[in-house]
């Protein structure tokens, strides 16, 4: 079980229990009464006194089969009571609990205590330790997630995501404050004992708030308070009192931060969150940022491409002053001093500010750069601050994922008017011209001008946008205006998945420079998976000669940092700028890696390839247009399938029951002369982002379907072949 595992580790890592303490499997029995030889309940974990494993010796008992916490608290009662085990854990996988039994009068109570002991320490010393005695570890993400899902599930009051991430984060800020500001030697207010009421923490912690409200200032507001009720505090406080955050790794701690505020982020105002994969590849691979690049995030969300780019410099920075000789403290001011002087960020959500300026502070850098604006309205209506501290033409690097989506077009004729993009452009002789119209825009349209407006000449822009940008006849005016001063360095094709469950949008990442001549040759790369599937859980590589399933994540982007470096060319490839065909920059369109092991097959089986272009140039095949689409109105009202891009999948067709229409429309719209169809025609997708090119062969149940315009049908001509 994931759990049993999961919940093991921390038992070494953090508690110091010596492996030879624990039993996993052979699993532990408990029994279920004096004459019972052979123990007739198994349990997950059970940890001893020492290495002997003596039943009468067991010390504490983890149940991790429940998902209710209800029932697992029930089980795992029952077990304490058959066993000599006076302390339980309740694990299964997402949060927990700890009890301990007590026996008085010949009756077994149970309590909720806070933790469990670490080895070699006393029930009664939980809370009370120094803090030289904090260590730090590494499974914060767990720890975080379990708080996450306990909070959610058992806190009083206001239940909203937003509200109580902000809570936590408050909490996270208790724990920080008090690492930093007490001595080694004396103890912490950030604690829990196993005899303490949860109102004495309440007490303690809330005090301990009114202090962290003065440092940083720019982080709280006057009225802000902890409101969470007393239980759901001191459960956070029992949950993280043994470590130190402070200490703790770097990555450890932005990977279990985004796992406990991710949840809330993730919604209907954009993927606020890039991928962290993602994220490095741009950083670490194509960008390479140094102490004296000016960086910004107009979009920065909670901070990921700023964090990321910040831990880069850093390291480069400690591994250079070091090598000169620069002692500890010499290199972490000048760490500071880069962060603050060099590191911005903008986002008009207040939350999203906050978190990235909690971000940045975990990470020790401050939180002077972040500020909460509107990218796009007018600068001269920033506040005074941020004028002062962000200015146009001014930024080597900019890295962002804009929000995007034609249903948060932006409004509003001042705002608009900044923009050339904020006005309705017309194609005339094969060339785009902007009119006088103004007219409501999709944000990232206009992120993009921003952006190039941010960077001085020859800086460098990192930017993800829909796929559409990167080749739609419709969108051409966008590609006219980025190509006509501005270099494209690289463009990476992500999958689908990249931003789901939470949006679908197709997307690719471009790194421009402004104002400089076009390269002649551009890097261009496919990721074909992104470590996850279409509901967020995690997707691993198939091994098609055993037909099993690695352990190996599926994330191609790993492959593509791998070549980036190594210039070879599986998933990374150049196209020469002057080669790219009908203004097509997606990448996968010019990826011939797949062309190449079809020809290598095609020659195992003595045949070779032919392009259809070819095929229907020698009238070997014909070809014949979909029929159109019938008003939204009718589907579902019929018997007749109607078959869009979405329905050709894996060579076959998707008869949706919601689209079926009614016979009559299906004979209005295809009309007398259009294409009756023919079993093995083959329909073609020929528009439809990423599902170009996908392929479905008609069965002799598939004749009377009606077909989207953007489905080709293409049939062999065996009268020419006759």
């Amino acid at each position: 079980m994931e759990a049993v595992q999961v919940f093991s580790k921390p038992l070494v890592e953090d508690y110091g229990y010596s492996k030879q303490q624990i039993l996993t499997h052979p699993q532990f029995r408990v029994k279920a009464n004096p004459s019972d030889i052979q123990g007739k309940y198994p349990v997950d974990i059970a940890v001893f006194l020492n290495a002997q494993k003596k039943d009468d010796e067991v010390y504490i008992i983890v149940e991790c089969k429940n998902k209710n916490r209800k029932d697992g608290k029930g089980q795992l009662e029952d077990y304490l009571r058959l066993s000599k085990a006076n302390l339980g854990v309740w694990f299964n996988g997402f949060e927990r609990l700890f009890l301990r039994k007590i026996e008085k009068g010949g009756k077994v109570f149970f309590d909720e205590i806070p933790n469990i002991p670490k080895a070699n320490q006393r029930l009664e010393d939980i809370g009370r330790f120094k803090r030289r005695e904090l260590k730090p570890t590494h499974n914060l993400k767990s720890i975080f997630k379990s708080i996450r899902n306990h909070r959610a599930a058992n806190t009083i009051g206001s239940t909203r995501e937003e509200v109580l991430a902000q809570q936590l984060i408050n909490l996270i800020f208790c724990k920080l404050y008090d690492e930093r500001l007490t001595h080694p030697e004396d103890s912490l207010k950030f604690r829990i004992g196993v005899d303490e009421s949860p109102k004495e923490v309440e007490i303690r912690i809330l005090e301990l708030f009114q202090k962290v409200k003065q440092n940083p200032k720019d982080l709280f507001e006057v009225d802000d308070k902890i409101i969470l009720d007393t239980n759901s505090i001191a459960y956070v406080v029992g949950e993280l009192q043994n470590y130190s955050l402070i200490d703790s790794e770097r990555d450890v701690i932005a990977d279990a931060f985004e796992t406990f505020i991710g949840h809330t982020l993730k919604g209907s105002q954009g993927p606020f969150f890039t991928p962290r994969n993602v994220v490095k590849m741009v950083v670490v691979d194509l960008l390479n940022p140094d102490e004296n690049d000016k960086i910004i995030d107009p979009a920065c969300g909670s901070g990921g491409f700023l964090v990321e780019s910040l831990k880069f410099v850093w390291t480069q920075l400690s591994k250079k002053y070091s090598e000169l000789g620069w002692s500890d403290i010499q290199i972490e001011n000048k760490k500071i001093e880069i962060a603050t002087k060099n590191f911005r960020g903008i986002d008009k959500d207040y939350f999203l500010t906050k978190v990235t300026k909690v971000y940045m502070n975990l990470f020790g850098a401050g939180t002077t750069g972040i500020f909460c604006e509107d990218t796009l309205e007018n600068s001269q209506n920033w506040s005074l601050d941020t004028r002062s501290r962000i200015l146009f033409g001014e930024f080597d690097i900019l890295m962002t994922n804009p929000p995007f989506g034609s249903k948060i077009s932006v409004t509003g004729e001042a705002k608009l008017k900044q923009f050339q993009f904020g006005y309705k452009w017309k194609q005339k002789h094969n060339k785009f011209y902007k009119t006088k119209i103004v007219q409501k825009t999709p944000p990232q349209e206009l992120f993009i001008e921003r952006c190039l407006q941010m960077l001085k000449t020859g800086g460098r822009l990192a930017i993800i946008l829909p796929e559409t940008y990167l080749h739609a006849p419709s969108k051409k005016y966008i590609l006219q205006y980025i190509k006509q001063n501005n270099n494209i360095i690289a463009v990476i094709d992500l999958p689908r998945n990249t931003f789901l469950p939470f949006c679908g949008a197709k997307t690719c990442l471009m790194i421009l420079q402004k104002n400089t001549l076009q390269q002649s040759n551009i890097i261009m790369g496919v990721a074909e998976q992104i470590g996850h599937d279409h509901k967020g859980d995690l997707i691993y590589r198939f091994d098609e000669q055993n037909k099993i399933f690695t352990t190996d994540i599926w994330d191609d982007t790993e492959a593509i940092q791998e070549e980036l470096t190594n210039k070879s060319s599986k998933y990374v490839f150049s196209v020469r700028s002057k080669e790219i065909i009908k203004d097509c920059f997606v990448p996968r369109y010019s990826w011939n890696t797949k062309i190449e092991k079809a020809k290598i097959q095609a020659k195992k089986m003595n045949m070779y390839l032919i392009s259809l272009g070819e095929l229907l140039e020698k009238n070997i095949l014909v070809s014949y247009q979909g029929h159109g689409s019938p008003q939204s109105r009718y589907k579902g009202r019929g018997n007749t399938p109607y078959i869009r891009v979405a329905d050709i999948v894996n060579w076959g067709i998707y008869k949706n029951p919601t689209s079926m229409i009614p016979y009559e429309v299906y004979k209005s719209i295809k009309g007398m002369n259009s294409i009756d169809l023919q079993e093995e025609d083959i329909l073609f997708v020929r528009r439809g982002s990423e599902r170009i090119g996908s392929v479905a062969m008609v069965s002799p149940f598939d004749k009377q379907v009606l077909l989207t315009k953007e489905i080709t049908v293409l049939r062999v001509n065996n009268n020419d072949i006759g």
